[in-house]
């Protein structure tokens, strides 16, 4: 009897990587992009250290540079970027890729301070203390690692569930870290020891996002809706089901009273923090939303997308401010991770196996 065949040389590219081990969310997309763009043949992004082409290391952003001026690209990895964020200083940033590496470099530069090889696949989030001493990473894996954010060397390693870490967040404190699985668990623990506080079971698909609140009492998590619990004890204090598909990003506001989530649905929504009652969503994207993230004073929000962009808009009305659309330039084009400077003035967001940094107002 003859084989059926799949539909396109594509599909069986896809296949025969799907046979050969589970992917979480992030990877299954690249793979999925590099497949499509390789007309069935899996083909690794590769791209030298360095700046940008016709950019200066030694460019400072000025008063009179236009918002969305791009001021370097970091391209140190050489596959694409999940996870961007800002030492709490400002002086640093740490990306983490699925080249299984997190890089940490100058955030005036760009010049590449180290490489952490802690993990052995790709590196899904990379996050700092906020003491700026420690970051807390994880990886498809299955596990957290704590580092040393001035070398790279290793404290210690999580290994909490046999699933892959799709998310890890900082308690403002610096003394807990949460991790968000693939098989639907949000575990706290010990930042010190990794001591195991507790686990919790609420959502009923893999979580993609786990975010602390501002004051360290509460934890949302992002999969099917958005669960808000107590940090103390993992009880569940309300749900958030605005969107009509997955939630894939969520980060509170400076103050604490809102939350603004990102989703498979093309949309961000904004809400109460207190309540989980809706206040408004923003329409402006044309794909999944995979990173949102607030202006340290709480005006503005950036969001990520499929759709190559990055939008900033008004966080009280939803207005829209400034699309970036230097991604768009690059083979994939999927923005995964958007954070902003600590002082506000600049954003870098995560595209393919680069970094873009750019002016913010």
């Amino acid at each position: 009897m003859a084989h059926s065949r799949s539909a396109s040389p594509a599909a069986d590219a896809l296949g025969l990587l799907l046979d050969k081990r589970k992917l979480s969310r992030r990877s299954l997309l690249w793979n999925m992009a590099r497949v499509a763009l390789a007309g069935g043949s899996l083909v690794p992004l590769t791209t030298a250290c360095g700046l940008a082409p016709g950019t200066s290391p030694a460019s400072q952003p000025t008063a009179s540079q236009a918002l969305g001026t791009t001021i370097f690209t970091y391209r140190g990895h050489s596959q694409g970027v999940n996870s961007v964020a800002w030492s709490p200083n400002g002086k640093r940033i740490a990306s983490g890729a699925e080249d299984t590496t997190v890089q940490v470099w100058d955030e005036v530069d760009g010049k590449h301070a180290y490489i952490y090889h802690g993990h052995s696949a790709a590196v899904t989030s990379a996050v700092w203390s906020l003491d700026g001493k420690r970051i807390a990473s994880g990886a498809d894996d299955t596990t957290v690692q704590i580092w040393d954010a001035s070398n790279g060397h290793s404290i210690y390693i999580y290994k909490g569930q046999p699933s892959h870490v799709e998310a890890v967040a900082w308690s403002p404190d610096g003394t807990r870290v949460a991790s968000g699985y693939q098989d639907a668990i949000v575990q706290v623990w010990d930042a010190a020891d990794g001591g195991h506080a507790y686990s919790y079971h609420g959502h009923s698909t893999h979580i993609y996002a786990v975010a602390w609140s501002p004051d360290g009492q509460r934890i949302a998590s992002g999969a099917d809706g958005v669960l808000v619990w107590d940090e103390v004890d993992g009880g569940h204090v309300y749900s958030y089901h605005g969107h009509s598909a997955a939630v894939i990003s969520v980060a509170w506001s400076p103050d604490g009273k809102r939350i603004a989530s990102g989703s498979d649905d093309s949309t961000v929504q904004v809400w109460n923090a207190t309540t989980g009652s809706h206040v408004f969503t923003y329409r402006g994207h044309a794909l999944t939303v995979n990173a949102v993230a607030w202006s340290p004073d709480g005006k503005r929000i950036a969001s990520g997308s499929d759709d190559s962009t990055v939008q900033i808009w008004d966080a009280a009305d939803g207005g829209h401010v400034y699309t970036y659309r230097e991604h768009a330039n690059s083979s994939i084009g999927l923005v995964k991770a958007v954070a902003w400077s600590p002082d506000g003035k600049r954003i870098a967001s995560g595209s393919d196996a680069y970094i873009q940094v750019w002016q913010a107002q």
